[in-house]
């Protein structure tokens, strides 16, 4: 994954220390998902209120 990148996992590492080092945190922004949000990542870890789509243009269709 980081070879496409031309780094190695240990220069990935090193990379993101330093920007942690250079932004005095993450170099990303990280929020807490909203309730609607915490329900369908549940619901989907359970396998519950899923919908099958026969393909890509099924599902577009549906939401028009």
């Amino acid at each position: 994954m980081f070879g496409a990148l031309g780094l190695t996992p240990t220069e990935a590492i090193t990379l993101f220390y330093r920007q942690v080092t250079l932004h005095r945190g993450l170099p990303f922004p990280v929020r807490v998902p909203n309730e609607a949000t915490q329900a369908a990542l549940r619901d989907a870890m359970e396998g519950e209120n899923l919908s099958d789509w026969s393909s890509l243009d099924a599902l577009k269709a549906a939401r028009r």
